[in-house]
């Protein structure tokens, strides 16, 4: 054999390598994403489950989230309270709203969100007040998205439902 024909084969058997270690490589990169996305959704869960749990352990936060926040009774601590907790589930839905816009986690995590806000809180005083503070901080695209999907979205309520709801800051007109 020539050393010409043997360089020519060590050659093609280098390119294979190349080859096949960037194809390895791309599979390595794709299952990394797809962990940091799981990872990601698992966290933005796991922020609801602990906000959920800590509702139900805590009898003195859920007679306050369930005050009726258009009342004209409501203390300035309560007021306070309220402005925060809005101011909570905002910047919550920021960072959601981010990372499905990068492709990080699903859509899911966010229209969960986004129903909780249609229900009431949002379309209370407070909450549109804390909307009018807090949107400075984001695009017109997001503004644009906000605003639909809560002020302007059909969001269909039943009956039962509004009755179901009486007297709870949940389901406001």
């Amino acid at each position: 054999m020539n050393t010409d024909f043997i360089l020519f084969i060590v050659q093609i058997i280098a390119a294979a390598g190349v080859v096949i270690s960037v194809v390895y490589l791309g599979i390595q990169i794709h299952q990394q994403n797809e962990i940091t996305k799981a990872s990601f959704g698992h966290s933005l869960t796991q922020r609801l489950y602990d906000r959920y749990f800590n509702t139900t352990k805590d009898a003195e936060f859920s007679e306050f989230l369930s005050k009726d926040w258009a009342s004209d009774d409501l203390t300035p601590t309560d007021t306070w309270r309220i402005n925060h907790f809005i101011i909570m589930c905002l910047v919550d839905l920021f960072d959601v709203y981010d990372k499905v816009e990068q492709g990080y986690v699903d859509k899911k995590h966010l229209d969960i969100r986004v129903n909780s806000l249609r229900l009431g809180v949002m379309k209370s005083d407070a909450g549109k007040a804390i909307w009018d503070y807090m949107k400075i901080n984001r695009n017109y695209e997001f503004i644009k998205w906000f605003e639909y999907e809560i002020y302007e979205r059909d969001f269909v309520i039943t009956d039962e439902a509004r009755e179901r709801s009486k007297g709870l800051n949940t389901i406001r007109d």
